[in-house]
């Protein structure tokens, strides 16, 4: 898909960006693609299904996870990466991380997309990366780091304050060279149950930087608050019910890992879009 599509998106065109987690202890589907034939079959899957986007991510981003190094963080995507870019052309291929090293060996092996859920707090040096690879950035708001964000967060009102977020980083990012951004509010991310539906049912006061908005609330434990405790691969209904209210509140890019599910969503949504 090429870049510049994403910078044309409407609100009734939204596109897919299937997870692939290249770990051992991510909270779905950790340990299932550490190997690079499973992680092929797994993309070749996803693109067959409807994936736009392919984001790839070796270090566990999960409430209470710690960090890993560099070099295994690398261990982990670069295999995956080489095997895989010149094989699926059709689609762009995202890196998740907040590591400069790593971002910077992405991008040199064909990654158009730097996935940072820090939003440049641990490394600002990834939007002069992006300026200079011409990649597009993925700007996510978060409080707190993995390992103690879910720890009581809070917020004097969390829609204005990511707005206010978005603000500053905007144009930290800009400075540094970074002109393709992507909004993430960071579902999940040092937020509580109430903060995450406040952000989905608020995310069209996002749309005033009029950049493309990224949502993933993919088998989140929110949903299993919602829904009596329903364990992670229980979580797919729940999913696509977030996410078509936040495509109906703007959000252009879904990130997911039921793409078949989400490609469905999104086709119905479309129809009823049309007509409207």
């Amino acid at each position: 898909m090429p870049e510049d599509k994403l910078f044309k998106l409407s609100g009734n065109s939204p596109q897919i960006m299937g997870i692939l987690n290249a770990t051992p202890d991510s909270f779905s589907d950790g340990g299932r693609y550490l190997d690079v034939s499973r992680a092929m079959d797994r993309i070749y899957i996803m693109i067959k299904n409807g994936a736009d986007i392919i984001d790839i991510g070796g270090e566990s981003t999960r409430p209470g996870s710690d960090p890993v190094s560099v070099q295994e963080e690398l261990d982990r995507v670069m295999p995956i990466l080489e095997k895989a870019i010149p094989v699926f052309k059709k689609v762009d291929f995202s890196i998740d991380t907040s590591k400069y090293e790593v971002a910077k060996k992405a991008l040199e092996s064909g990654v158009k997309i730097v996935n940072d859920v820090s939003g440049l707090q641990k490394e600002p040096r990834l939007a002069d990366l992006c300026g200079e690879f011409d990649a597009i950035y993925v700007l996510m708001h978060s409080q707190g780091d993995p390992k103690t964000m879910q720890k009581n967060p809070q917020y004097s009102d969390v829609v204005k304050d990511v707005v206010t977020f978005f603000e500053k980083q905007l144009t930290e990012a800009k400075k540094r060279g970074a002109h393709k951004i992507i909004l993430d509010p960071g579902i999940g991310f040092g937020k509580t149950l109430e903060h995450n539906l406040r952000l989905i049912a608020h995310l069209d006061k996002f749309r005033k930087f009029s950049l493309p908005i990224l949502v993933g609330a993919s088998r989140k434990s929110m949903i299993g608050q919602i829904l009596d405790g329903r364990p992670t691969d229980d979580r797919v209904t729940g999913t696509i019910a977030l996410h078509y209210h936040s495509m109906m509140n703007g959000a252009n890019i879904l990130r997911i890992h039921d793409v078949k599910e989400a490609s469905d969503s999104i086709r119905i949504f479309k129809a009823v879009q049309s007509q409207s």
